[in-house]
Parts: C-alpha cells; structure tokens; sequence
C-alpha cells in the first residue's frame, strides 16, 4: 500500500513539475506547451467557472478570458509562491468573480419596458396550467432521487447531458439512458392520471 501511495505521490509531484515547464514555455511563446496546458487544466477551470456562473455560455466566456490572460502573463507565474494549478484557479477565479460582479450589474440596469409583452395567462389558461403542473410534480415525485435530480437539473435548469455526467461521474451514454428511463417513467405516469 505504501508503495502505491508513494508512486501516486510521484506521479502528482511530476504532474506539478510538468504544469510549471508548460507554463514556463508558454511565457517564451511555446503555442504547443500553451496547447497542452489548455487540454490538461481546461475542464477543471471550465467546472471552477460554471460553479460560480451557473451558466455554461458565461463560463465558456470565462474560460477563454483566462488562456488569454495565461497566454499574456504566464511569465508572472513564481513556483516559490504556489503551484501553477493554484496559479491557474486563482486566475479563473477571480475573473470568473469578476464576470459575475459584471452580470450583476447588469441585471441592475434599466429595462426598456416599451418592448414588453404581457405574457401572462388569463386566470381559466392558469387554472389549467396549474393543474398540469401538480400532475408532473406528482409523478416527478415518484421517481427515484436519483432520477429526480437528473431530470429537474436536465430540463428546469438547463444542464447538459455531459454536465450532468460529470457531475455524477458517469458516462454520457449512461447519462442519456437515465434521462430516457426517467422520461417514459413521467410519461406513463402522466398517461395514467386524469
């Protein structure tokens, strides 16, 4: 066991090492070393990101503002201050803070209501609506928790079958035929209620 912990210990040690002569490189303009260090540290700062921004188009955004700033600053970069992953995620962060504090700011400007419709439904569409509504909560409730919590993220909060996969670590194809199962679970479900 020890020798296992050890050769980890090693492998990460050089992982580190490997990160910090990407960097190096990228600062003397090396675009293959910038290349490899975009593939090896992009979905760790892309999930960083989408954490805070809870939007996949906001932290694709960010993520591409950061490899510019890499590319631009990567001489910045002291290994005797920390390693270059905490240089990487100190970087993403701060400007995927950023980005936020700018969306928020935003939203706190005035709309233009003129071009406002009322979209609102009369009180009888409403009424109706509010009933499909319990009828798909009923049945939602129904399915397992773990299907539940794909299908409410998958289609109330607009998360990607490779997002979903991700964060629950488990292959695209399986997370496909989770959504699936869950959808024709809802369907007879609905199908079977009044």
């Amino acid at each position: 066991m020890l020798e296992s912990e050890d050769s980890t210990s090693a492998r990460q040690e050089g992982g580190r090492e490997h990160l910090v002569q990407l960097l190096k490189d990228t600062a003397e303009g090396s675009r293959a070393s910038f290349a490899e260090l975009y593939a090896l540290t992009s979905p760790k700062l892309y999930s960083l990101a989408y954490g805070i921004l809870r939007s996949s188009g906001e932290a694709e955004d960010v993520l591409q503002e950061i490899y510019v700033a890499v590319w631009q600053r990567a001489d910045q970069f002291d290994p005797g201050r920390g390693t270059a992953m905490t240089w990487l995620i100190s970087l993403a962060r701060n400007k995927s803070i950023d980005r936020l504090r700018q969306m928020r700011e935003t939203a706190g400007e005035e709309t233009d209501w003129t071009h406002i419709v009322d979209e609102q439904a009369t009180p009888p569409e409403a009424a109706g609506m509010s009933q499909e509504r319990r009828r798909l909560d009923g049945c939602i409730q129904k399915l397992e928790a773990r299907q539940r919590g794909v299908i409410v993220e998958a289609f109330f909060t607009g998360a990607s079958y490779p997002e979903l996969a991700a964060r629950l670590s488990v292959p695209i194809g399986t997370m496909k035929s989770w959504v699936r199962r869950s959808l024709l679970q809802l369907k007879t479900c609905l199908e079977q209620q009044p």
